[in-house]
């Protein structure tokens, strides 16, 4: 039997990031930079992924989606693509945190830490903390951090190390080991509050 393709995406930080994955082979992959446009970008890059893999939307087994944390609107534009997608395509979307791909290949224990900017940043231990936390960093010491993949990796004792993987290739491994499991549906992870001020009148009701 042929391993489960999967197709991941994240668009929580700078760029538009993609790949299919089967088994370990990686079909296509792709980390465009782009400070804006993703939203325009993201369906038209999926489509060329999926044409260069030699496949079609409903050869996919599953989704595998980056939900963050990272910037509001990018969060949420992959998290709503992989529900609407999951729907239309009666495929599971997995989530995946962004720390977490980003120690994925890594050794254990390892701690990821990221620039969360605005003299802060993200970080969690693997094998040591259940969840992520924003905390309050000098931005000075994060300089000497290595950004491979927008982010840096550091083991707890040891050398700093870059990310192992691309991020969309990572995410995509995680979400195909938790392929057939049960998996509760994509939400966005966010440390802090959006930028945006709050609308005065009351928000749509978002069904379970």
């Amino acid at each position: 039997m042929a391993a489960p393709l999967i197709l991941a995406f994240d668009t929580s930080a700078a760029a538009c990031a993609a790949a299919v994955l089967q088994g370990n082979n990686v079909l296509a992959a792709a980390d465009e930079p782009m400070a804006t446009g993703q939203a325009e970008r993201l369906f038209p890059l999926l489509d060329e992924l999926l044409a260069q893999a030699g496949a079609g939307w409903r050869d996919l087994h599953g989704l595998g989606v980056g939900i963050g944390p990272g910037n509001f609107t990018g969060v949420r534009l992959s998290v709503s693509a992989a529900r609407g997608l999951a729907l239309s395509l009666g495929r599971p979307a997995i989530g995946v945190s962004r720390l977490e791909a980003l120690a994925e290949g890594l050794p254990r224990p390892v701690a990821v830490i990221e620039d969360a900017r605005r003299g802060a940043v993200y970080l969690q231990r693997f094998d040591t903390d259940p969840a992520p936390a924003l905390i309050e960093a000098p931005l000075p010491d994060l300089g000497a951090l290595p950004r491979t993949g927008g982010g840096a990796a550091l083991v707890a004792g040891g050398p700093i190390l870059p990310a192992a993987m691309p991020l969309a290739v990572a995410i995509a491994r995680i979400a195909a080991r938790r392929l057939g499991s049960p998996q509760p549906r994509p939400a966005p992870l966010y440390l802090r509050p959006a930028d945006a001020a709050i609308a005065a009148d009351p928000p749509p009701v978002i069904l379970p």
